[in-house]
């Protein structure tokens, strides 16, 4: 960790690991940047005052262009005194789907991509010049367990092709910043304790799915200087599911 405080800039913040995140990452002496979509935006906000504004600030947007990151960036160095130091990207969705020989349209594909892909990577586009300039930094992604495991997301297999993706952007990036003193790790959850996962599941036992304050910590970890000697890894989070 840097020895000003830290700031760590929260993709999907309005989200259930993403507000679990803030709190654990607030609780540990980060600064917060919040970001998140336009419909999450009373969400954001309420999330950034339970935080307090000398912790936390909070900025909605599609973030779909360049220009959406740069308003963003600026807006959060004005508030918490400096641009990011840390990421975690949590943005990203499961929307379920149906076996591709049954699908008969684009638009699961489409949301697959965007929601996890395309976010990663224009957060990290946007994230990693200022840390590769300050040669410092540390950034984790959110995979899944169907990475390792595609055969898990049967009926689903355009999440498990963008989650890969997600995970192969982070680890060919973590290479490439690695000599500039950044490191990209990721997470591959299995199924996370949810409200809404329980709500789509209320038959499954969720004793043995991954609470949020254990996803929030693997990755607090990664963020910390405890993990400075570790980057490109994907770290497996399963729970007992």
């Amino acid at each position: 960790m840097s020895k000003t405080q830290p700031i760590v800039a929260i993709t999907g913040a309005a989200g259930a690991l993403g507000s679990a995140l803030a709190e654990t990452l607030a609780g540990r002496g980060y600064k917060v940047a919040l970001f998140d979509t336009e419909r999450t935006k009373d969400q954001l906000a309420k999330l950034a005052a339970s935080l307090g504004a000398e912790r936390a600030f909070a900025f909605a947007s599609d973030f779909a262009s360049d220009s959406a990151w740069g308003a963003a960036l600026d807006a959060a160095k004005t508030a918490l005194g400096g641009a990011p130091t840390h990421a975690a990207l949590a943005a990203g969705a499961w929307a379920g789907g149906a076996p591709l020989h049954e699908t008969r349209d684009d638009a699961t594909y489409q949301q697959m991509i965007t929601t996890n892909v395309d976010s990663t990577y224009r957060a990290l586009r946007a994230l990693l010049p200022a840390m590769v300039a300050a040669k410092s930094g540390s950034v984790v992604v959110v995979g899944s367990r169907a990475v390792p495991r595609p055969w898990t997301s049967r009926g689903s297999a355009a999440y498990a092709a963008a989650k890969a993706a997600v995970v192969t952007i982070a680890q060919a990036v973590a290479e490439e910043v690695l000599g500039e003193g950044v490191r990209v790790n990721a997470i591959l959850p299995s199924t996370m304790d949810t409200p809404a996962n329980r709500a789509a599941m209320p038959d499954a036992d969720a004793s043995k799915w991954v609470s949020l304050g254990s996803a929030a910590g693997v990755i607090a970890f990664l963020l910390s200087d405890d993990a400075r000697d570790v980057s490109g890894a994907a770290i497996p989070v399963y729970g007992r599911a």
